[in-house]
């Protein structure tokens, strides 16, 4: 087993929500559960009574609840949850604290700073809600945003979200086309947008996006601007009203009129990435998402009212809908918009003292990029409110989970996570009763009923594999927008094992209980017919220090995979032979010389989605001649440009 870098202390374990949420099972169902492992089981083997109780734990705000949980539990898809439950999303996030209690702090970059208590945020919403539904909007209508993190987004979607409509967003950095890509899909009759944006210390101004958007989407009835860069902004069209005219003719003081919906009808539109054609449209249900993030939140996370959750995130990726749901565990939000690393590496921790935050969400390529940059929060900062650090995005390397413990905090819950958008959740997560061992995920998550299959769809223990759902679970999506037969979601997750969730990870799941990640399967190389995770070998060239950033693919020459590797070097730095050598010798030595590269290469950029993962399909598609179908969905696609043509790539075929 892997060593153990953490432990709860028994304090931590008693006060722990999980922990009084399996004093619950054992007084409601006389279920004497120990550990979490004997939780997990229980939970997988009984996912109706759990999923029913995770409902009265989290003291969900329903008109109905309904006696039925789960109908036609063997199906998948086509299992359905709490068939006859009537509720608001919105009004579960509402109607959780204090109204003189923080709901929301906001800081950018610019140190600019906000904050609104829940009394102000019940309030805006009220008058944006009743502005929508004076505009027409009712139940599964489409409201889009193209926003920063701002406290106005949570807004909005809140009020979409009050109505009974469905909210969708991307954030500004997209491009016209990026936006038009994923909104002319679902046909939105409102649009939220903002006058720019700064990221590291650069403006952005997106004013003259508004018209082209306009005509590219006319399913739009109404846009609404945010004046974010400037605070006086004329309308750029008879189409444009501005955020406080659009509330000004409607009382702050009207109690919202929550729509009851279905368990089961759509809340979210989220979007995969697009960088095989369009991007999909994946729909989210009111009642699987809402219930999904509180187990996660309460049991998983163990967040308790008035903590601080703050997640480095944009609105174009799901962990700002998962973070947004923090506020039905009672939970001031901490929303962050810029560059995570301006004006200095170390301002997230500045934002943590400065906040207070209990819990601090990031990814995996940040936790690389400030250990690369040598700073040491620990002799820096207080970090005394400081109890979890969550990283996902990316598989945290072992090395991470030493600079964690090393660098920033070593009496902190350190949980990698990791799901998608695809279930708007996780798979595999944290616990706060649960050792945190080095280089592993701790848990599979409470009723998801995960495992590792081989090709042939058999389970494996303590080897690599594909990751599974085997049972259905709420937060699966309800199915694509505008596939009538459900033929693509079927596709997308169904085909491979029959009846069972693909999820396309490379994996492989520990004697502890805990998860290992390597990588995504269509990306796992195969030199030589053996298997290898791209996680593999970025875990070892991390750790050489010339290195900033790398991308690794496989080239498929006569009948076999050569592994060409890329590097992003310091600046100063030349790819010189015994620099490539001393690459090779890392790989080697700490994995296998199956392992090692045929052909290590330097450019100056790598491409990357919107959000933020390294888009090694992309450059794959590139060397082996085939076109990249949706550059757009690209955060950088200029940098495909230094992948074509490699001469050294050619000189290999030739070989």
């Amino acid at each position: 087993m892997n060593p153990v870098l953490w432990q709860p202390s028994a304090e931590r374990r008693a006060h722990a929500n999980i922990t009084r949420f399996m004093g619950l099972l054992t007084k409601e169902y006389g279920v004497d559960v120990m550990d979490y492992s004997a939780l997990y089981q229980w939970s997988v083997e009984n996912p109706a009574a759990f999923w029913d109780l995770i409902w009265d734990f989290a003291n969900i705000k329903a008109i109905q609840k309904g006696k039925a949980v789960l109908l036609d539990g063997d199906k998948m898809p086509g299992a359905r949850w709490f068939p006859d439950a009537r509720l608001n999303y919105a009004e579960n996030l509402l109607g959780r604290c204090d109204k003189r209690n923080f709901a929301i702090s906001f800081h950018n970059e610019n140190g600019e700073s906000q904050r609104l208590m829940y009394e102000d945020l019940y309030k805006q919403v009220s008058q944006l809600a009743q502005a929508l539904r004076n505009e027409g909007i009712k139940p599964g209508d489409r409201v889009a945003g193209i926003l920063p993190n701002l406290p106005e987004t949570i807004i909005a979607m809140l009020a979409t979200a009050s109505l009974g409509a469905i909210w969708s967003s991307c954030s500004p950095d997209f491009g016209v086309p990026s936006s038009v890509d994923r909104f002319r899909q679902i046909a939105p009759k409102v649009l939220f947008v903002c006058d720019g944006y700064t990221f590291n210390g650069k403006v952005f101004n997106r004013l003259d996006q508004v018209e082209p958007l306009l005509k590219a989407l006319p399913s739009i009835q109404k846009t609404v601007l945010i004046p974010y860069l400037y605070s006086e902004v004329s309308t750029v069209s008879k189409q444009v009203t501005l955020w406080q005219d659009y509330l000004a003719d409607f009382p702050e003081d009207q109690p919202i009129e929550f729509t009851p919906m279905g368990f089961n009808d759509p809340l979210f539109i989220l979007f995969s990435s697009g960088t095989t054609g369009l991007p999909k449209c994946i729909v989210h249900s009111v009642g699987g998402t809402l219930l999904q993030h509180l187990k996660e939140h309460l049991l998983h996370v163990d967040i308790h009212p008035g903590d601080r959750l703050f997640y480095y995130t944009t609105c174009g990726w799901m962990m700002w809908n998962w973070l947004a749901s923090g506020l039905a565990s009672g939970a001031e939000l901490v929303l962050y918009d810029g560059s995570p690393l301006y004006p200095k590496a170390d301002a997230l921790f500045d934002l943590i003292d400065e906040f207070q935050i209990n819990v601090f969400g990031v990814s995996a390529k940040y936790i690389d990029t400030i250990k690369k940059s040598g700073i040491s929060p620990v002799n820096t900062h207080d970090l005394s409110s400081l109890n979890t650090i969550l990283s996902t995005g990316s598989p945290l390397m072992p090395e991470g989970f030493d600079y964690v413990y090393g660098s920033i905090k070593s009496d902190v819950c350190l949980s990698s996570i990791s799901g998608g958008s695809d279930i708007i959740s996780c798979f595999v997560l944290g616990c706060p009763i649960l050792p945190v061992r080095r280089g592993e995920i701790q848990c599979r998550g409470l009723a998801m009923d995960v495992d590792v299959y081989d090709e042939n769809g058999q389970p494996l223990r303590g080897e690599k594999g594909e990751l599974v759902c085997k049972s259905p679970f709420p937060s699966m999506p309800i199915g694509f927008w505008n596939d009538l037969d459900g033929s693509l979601y079927h596709a997308a997750y169904f085909e491979k094992y029959l009846g069972v969730w693909w999820h396309g990870d490379y994996v492989e799941l520990t004697k502890s209980g805990g998860m290992i990640i390597y990588g995504r399967s269509d990306t796992v190389l195969n030199p030589g017919g053996i298997r290898i995770g791209t996680a593999e070998i970025y875990r070892q060239v991390e750790q050489v220090d010339e290195v900033l950033e790398s991308l690794v693919i496989g080239q498929d020459i006569d009948g076999d995979c050569k592994i060409i590797l890329f590097v992003i070097l310091r600046k100063g730095v030349e790819l010189t032979e015994p620099l490539k050598l001393k690459i090779k010798q890392q790989i080697k030595q700490n994995a296998s010389p199956h392992h090692v590269p045929k052909e290590i290469l330097q450019v100056t950029d790598i491409p990357r989605t919107k959000s933020g993962k390294i888009a090694e399909l992309a450059v794959r598609n590139i060397i082996h001649g085939h076109p990249v179908k949706n550059q757009d969905a690209l955060a950088n696609p200029d940098a495909l440009e230094q992948y074509k043509c490699i001469k050294e790539l050619n000189k290999l075929k030739a070989l």
